[in-house]
């Protein structure tokens, strides 16, 4: 592939942007700068993992055919291109990534922390964002009151939410503190862990995702912070009972 075409799939910008990066000279690969947009090089990657290596004005970089992105998402962010009342969680991603179109895998409340998938595959985020699939997520809750055995047993028996036509169960739940919950759901319905925990009397206060399917937010990402996917975590993701 021309470097020049290289550049611009990885979203350094328009085809005649890409050009004058590389005859500036801002453009290295191992470490050797090539000024020549027309410099073929194999990309090398393929199913999800990263080909070769380049630098960007001395960033580093590695070729992704797309892109997937996992992002602890920060409270006080919307998962919009366009937000109403708070920053963009877009906001928290390079150029690059923008330029590519990458979207939500599903959205968390602008309240509500954890582990975000984005993606410029479509295919991926319609699989992994549609209620069909149900994929568990887990949520890990703090409530208003206190919660006991009795909680955990009314969110596995199902709660009643309005305009839903039969009760709403959780697919698992534990209480981990006086006034904390691990909820897993399945349905990915809107707002349903506030609604289910409203409905049983309850209020959230805080509301955390920590696991979509079977992959886990990364421990190493302080929110705001986001990173690849990797082979190993598509295989987790995947992975679930």
């Amino acid at each position: 592939m021309q470097l020049e075409r290289l550049l611009h799939s990885q979203g350094f910008g328009s085809r005649k942007e890409c050009r004058a990066l590389i005859r500036a000279g801002y453009v290295s690969i191992a470490g050797t700068v090539c000024d020549n947009p027309n410099a073929d090089f194999d990309p090398g990657s393929t199913d999800g993992n990263p080909g070769l290596a380049f630098e960007v004005d001395g960033e580093p970089w590695r070729f992704r055919a797309q892109a997937y992105v996992m992002l602890h998402k920060p409270t006080g962010h919307e998962c919009s291109h366009k937000p109403t009342f708070h920053p963009s969680i877009f906001r928290l991603l390079p150029d690059p990534l923008l330029n590519r179109g990458v979207q939500c895998v599903g959205r968390l409340d602008q309240d509500t922390t954890g582990l975000l998938l984005l993606s410029d595959d479509g295919q991926f985020i319609h699989q992994w964002s549609s209620g069909k699939k149900r994929t568990p997520k887990v949520y890990e809750l703090q409530l208003a009151d206190p919660v006991g055995d009795a909680t955990v047993q009314a969110l596995l028996a199902g709660v009643q939410l309005d305009d839903e036509p039969a009760p709403i169960a959780a697919v698992a739940c534990e209480q981990t503190g006086s006034h904390a919950l691990r909820l897993t759901i399945a349905e990915g319905k809107y707002h349903q862990v506030k609604r289910m925990i409203g409905a049983i009397g309850n209020r959230v206060v805080v509301l955390h995702r920590s696991v979509v399917g079977g992959l886990a937010l990364d421990p190493d990402l302080a929110p705001g912070e986001w990173r690849w996917l990797e082979p190993a975590d598509f295989d987790a993701l995947s992975h679930f009972d």
